[in-house]
């Protein structure tokens, strides 16, 4: 059975994600600067196969780091619209309550940061292909 670190990188946070063909066994949203020392712990823990990294904001920065880290495939793979699909999923997992419930989605933000839903999108897409 395959089991997926996936790692949505940004700026100054990014999600992870470690999911299998069963489905998400873990995810978080954590300081970008954590995440070379998360992925240690993770991989351990898990028993990731393989490690892949979403292609966008400071990718090559991250790559380089988690690379002298293991010696698992790492692969980059294509980020479009994986925003967009994980804030659809992040609000049909945490509905809106009381009088939010009657805004459409479309116009709600998330409460909190859903990095980790896209890196579970991202994932989810690299098992399914």
């Amino acid at each position: 059975m395959r089991i997926v670190l996936s790692i949505d990188p940004g700026h100054e946070k990014s999600g992870l994600a470690v999911v299998s063909e069963a489905g998400t066994l873990h995810k978080e949203v954590a300081q970008t600067t954590e995440i070379p020392s998360k992925v240690g712990a993770l991989l351990q823990k898990y028993g990731v196969t393989c490690i892949i990294i979403g292609s966008g904001t400071g990718s090559a920065t991250l790559l380089k780091n988690i690379q002298s880290k293991t010696n698992l495939p790492i692969e980059l793979v294509n980020e479009e619209n994986s925003t967009l699909r994980a804030r659809v999923r992040f609000f049909k997992e945490n509905p809106p309550k009381g009088l939010l419930r009657l805004i459409p989605r479309g116009m709600l933000t998330p409460n909190r940061p859903y990095d980790d839903y896209v890196a579970v999108i991202l994932a989810e897409d690299y098992i399914n292909r």
